[in-house]
């Protein structure tokens, strides 16, 4: 069947339909506003606003389900350049730099920079997810057990190594910490409860949305009320959007984050979070002397990676989503539901069953992308305004906030309790000058790496270890790229903060 045809149809349709437009305008604006309050995750916000598309129409609801998830997955850089709260677990990296810069009175250059990387990271994002969808389904699908347990300690190396600033060390310790919290509740493999002592609680595991709330929330707060004179976001943001020269300064990372975030999409289980770390630590060799040392103080190019990668994750998700059927993350399983509820079975044979559907869905990403970009501009000042009260006001604010979000992830109070035992202990942390992130990162990727190993180690329990390196060359690049980033941590970035 011709393409074009089909391609023109959808064009049409979209255009034609005014309901279509203001659903994905809806589900943008919610996404936005959902990925901004601190601590709630962009999955957390498709799997509840699921239940909004039961009455929905086939095509209204999943272009709304696509304007929720490109909103949310920007909505957390407004959180964590303002109050230093990422709104999704992917922000951290732009956290890190942003709330520098706002602290200097660019917060509004700061969301500015990371509106148009979100943009750009988007079309980056879908435009490879419609021209290379099959070789970047067929890397992705090298990745099996072995690879996906090395993707995920590398990505747990590289946030410790990044988020220490200089004393990588302590990064791995807090990403220690993490793993230790992700191996509780019943094994994957064999359904043995672990460190659960006969809490029944415990043995679904521990959440990291709780966790994230209060390593980033109630840590922020207990940390920032008692200061006499905390530190204040200037209302007056000033100039927002960046100029055309500093975006075209950008535009290699760009193009780099871009690819790494798509690809990084497109291997089920490793979600945004792996990608904006991944990118940021890249982006950070990649970058001039004079840009490095800006690394961690408030750097835009930094920024650019991170945003620019989260947000072409979105195209790289849905790779192995429509094409074969695997959600490349949790956010990209509530689209899978939301099509499922549809009658919609993705597949291999998605175009032949549904003919046109993915072409509409690629339209869909590419009007939800150019609504975000314009409701961000329209709802950046308002959040600035809000984010620019005064602490001791906003703090007690955001701590209902808090609560409510690690209530709202199992309508469990059990889950309040591990929040505030995880601000208590993220609060003595930072203290101590230890890194957060690590631990967030930890608890996400924990349970991926522990069910990969021990399936590996199943599979491997005859065979060499020189076979098992010969044979899964992939995976022999993880572990070297492992190594040397545990390697270059303690011997290279150690001598050069000495």
């Amino acid at each position: 069947m011709e393409v074009w045809p089909q391609v023109q149809e959808q064009l049409l349709f979209i255009a034609q339909t005014p309901t279509l437009w203001v659903a994905c305008l809806a589900g943008v604006t919610l996404g936005i506003l959902w990925g901004a309050m601190p601590g709630l995750s962009t999955t957390m916000a498709m799997t509840l606003l699921i239940g909004l598309t039961v009455g929905m129409s086939q095509p209204v609801a999943i272009i709304f389900m696509i304007g929720v998830y490109t909103g949310s997955v920007f909505g957390g850089a407004i959180s964590a350049v303002l109050i230093n709260i990422p709104g999704t677990p992917d922000a951290v990296p732009t956290m890190i730099e942003g709330y520098a810069l706002a602290k200097r009175g660019e917060g509004g250059l700061a969301l500015g920079t990371a509106i148009s990387a979100s943009f750009l990271g988007n079309w980056v994002g879908i435009l490879l997810l419609i021209a290379f969808i099959p070789g970047v389904l067929f890397f992705a699908l090298q990745f099996r057990s072995w690879e996906m347990f090395l993707l995920s300690l590398w990505g747990i190396a590289i946030c410790g190594s990044m988020a220490s600033m200089g004393n990588p060390l302590k990064g791995w310790i807090s990403g220690w910490l993490g793993l230790l919290v992700s191996f509780v509740g019943l094994d994957a493999i064999h359904g043995v409860p672990r460190f659960s002592f006969g809490n029944f609680n415990l043995e679904d595991g521990v959440s990291f949305i709780p966790v994230l709330i209060g390593l980033f929330g109630l840590a922020e707060i207990l940390r920032v009320l008692p200061q006499k004179s905390p530190p204040t976001i200037p209302s007056d943001v000033g100039r927002v959007l960046p100029s055309f020269g500093a975006l075209v300064k950008y535009i290699r990372p760009s193009l780099r984050s871009g690819l790494i975030g798509t690809v990084i999409g497109a291997i089920p289980g490793a979600g945004a979070n792996v990608a904006s770390f991944f990118s940021y630590d890249v982006g950070r060799r990649r970058a001039s002397k004079e840009e490095r040392k800006k690394w961690g103080k408030g750097s835009y190019e930094a920024i650019v990676c991170s945003e620019v990668a989260n947000n072409a994750n979105v195209g790289g998700s849905m790779l192995p989503t429509l094409a074969l059927g695997i959600p490349g993350n949790a956010a990209a399983a509530a689209v899978l539901a939301a099509l499922e509820l549809k009658n919609v079975v993705v597949g291999p044979l998605i175009q032949t069953e549904n003919p046109g559907l993915i072409f509409y869905i690629y339209i869909g990403l590419i009007v939800a992308n150019f609504f975000m970009y314009g409701m961000a501009i329209a709802l950046l000042k308002p959040c600035v305004k809000l984010f620019s009260l005064p602490k001791s006001l906003l703090m007690p604010l955001i701590l209902p906030i808090c609560v409510l979000g690690a209530f709202a992830v199992n309508l469990n109070y059990f889950d309040v309790y591990v929040m505030l035992i995880s601000g208590l202990v993220g609060y003595v942390l930072h203290l101590l000058g230890f890194p957060l992130a690590p631990i967030v990162l930890a608890v996400i990727l924990g349970p991926l790496a522990d069910e990969n190993l021990r399936r590996a180690l199943l599979v491997f329990e005859d065979v060499g270890v020189w076979n098992v390196l010969w044979d899964r060359k992939l995976g022999t690049v993880l572990l070297i790229v492992v190594l040397y980033t545990f390697y270059d941590g303690i011997f290279k970035r150690g001598k050069t903060t000495s």
